[in-house]
């Protein structure tokens, strides 16, 4: 039954790799990925929205044009006015042109011409937060992946050592220099490094999955690492540059802005409107000759007019206030979010220098371990160590390469994460 499980979990590993496995690099990976996110699709959305709206407040300033045409027969004939006779059923037509324009309206169309600019602005910061966001995310399954896949390469060292000592063990026994226990310890110690392999292989392709995911690809894709580290940015100037240019600071403050506007416009209802329309109509019983109908009678007309509401039933005042709280609302997530970019900022600052420092104590650790398993192998071999020994080293070796891989893994999330806060690359 166990060695069934463990050949249904081969086939299963090693049925993705059968086929032409999908290998991208990372900028590829974050190419692809910002073409198929449903979160960059949204974003680029908005913005498109966001710009619809500016152009629409922008039209409110222009005059409003509609025109009409229509042709029309009865079946009831009529007298003419002018003989007396009788006229039998016959077509008539009938053209309009129609246009009116708001002159005045309290300031209204200027309060959300401001408000549409300040959503635009948001939309804007908001689509290069979204970016940076879903960057973050591909970068962290990318690195994720070759993280996995080098613990992979981790877990099998640990199989081929544990073999190797358990062969030892094995021949030491049968020359009389080690005991029964010595050999039985090592086979435990082989099948746990089986174990960690196997599990190891199968976190593998669960990652190759998530990141085939994230860039629109229905396979497990292959992350292709970058040869060098990069460097370590200078951190310097880090805390003023997303103080002031962080897209989540920059969206915040142009939704206040828009706000602000739109108690202006909510306090425009208080003012009169004025307004002025002009009508053109021509009909007749001829055929019509375009543009206007022009050899039909012309009736025109223009007409001015004043509105003023003087009481609706408290609705202006419940529009204000309403527009007030939106706004102090907008205010107060505008300054938590710049003091939640500077806490961020702070925190992967210190992430990002812990890492770097981590690195460096992980690679000594990994030559120190590496060092202490070459000797305790040499004295285990002329029975100067015990197998306990022997297998401590092991799996201080095990442990430091994993720290290795995790600390670089860690390092790279970290510089990502900075990136994200900032809205820009290092």
């Amino acid at each position: 039954m166990r060695q069934s499980l463990v050949a249904l979990l081969g086939m299963l590993l090693a049925a993705p790799a059968a086929a032409q496995q999908v290998e991208v690099t990372l900028q590829e990976a974050v190419r692809r990925s910002l073409d198929v996110q449903p979160a960059m699709v949204q974003a680029r959305g908005d913005q498109r929205t966001a710009g619809a709206s500016s152009r629409s407040a922008f039209g409110a300033f222009l005059p409003t044009l509609s025109t009409g045409v229509s042709a029309a027969r009865s079946n009831v004939g009529r007298i003419d006015p002018t003989t007396g006779q009788p006229v039998p059923p016959e077509y008539s037509y009938t053209g309009s042109l129609n246009a009116s324009l708001e002159l005045f309206d309290g300031f209204r169309r200027f309060a959300n011409l401001k408000a549409a600019s300040a959503n635009s602005d948001a939309a804007g910061a908001g689509i290069v937060n979204q970016r940076f966001q879903v960057t973050l995310a591909t970068k962290q399954i990318f690195y994720n992946a070759l993280a996995t896949e080098e613990l992979v390469r981790v877990a099998e060292s640990q199989v081929r050592r544990a073999k190797q000592q358990l062969q030892i063990s094995v021949e030491k026994l049968h020359a009389g220099s080690a005991t029964r226990s010595d050999s039985l310890r090592s086979t435990v110690d082989y099948g746990n490094a089986r174990i960690v392999l196997l599990q190891a292989q199968a976190n593998l392709a669960t990652a190759q999955a998530n990141l085939g995911r994230q860039i629109g690809v229905d396979a497990l894709v292959r992350a292709i690492p970058d040869t060098a580290l990069p460097a370590v940015p200078d951190t310097a100037d880090l805390r003023h540059t997303a103080l002031e240019s962080a897209p989540a600071v920059q969206q915040a403050e142009s939704q206040a802005r828009a706000a602000r506007a739109q108690v202006w416009s909510a306090r425009s209802q208080y003012w009169p409107s004025l307004t002025v329309s002009y009508s053109n109509n021509r009909q007749g019983i001829g055929s019509p000759s375009f543009p206007l109908f022009n050899g039909y009678p012309e009736t025109f007309s223009w007409r001015f007019g004043v509105s003023w509401t003087l009481f609706n039933g408290f609705t202006r005042e419940a529009n204000q206030v309403s527009a007030s709280v939106n706004r102090d609302v907008a205010e107060a997530r505008a300054a938590d979010t710049r003091r939640q970019v500077n806490a961020l900022i702070t925190q992967e600052l210190a992430a990002l220098s812990t890492a770097v420092e981590q690195i460096n104590i992980a690679r000594d650790n990994l030559a120190a371990a590496t060092e202490d398993l070459r000797v305790q192998n040499e004295r285990y071999r002329v029975g100067a160590a015990t197998i306990l020994d022997l297998l401590t080293s092991q799996a201080a070796l095990t442990q430091a390469e994993v720290n290795v891989v995790q600390t670089r893994f860690n390092y790279l999330i970290a510089r990502a994460q900075v990136e994200a806060v900032l809205g820009r690359t290092l």
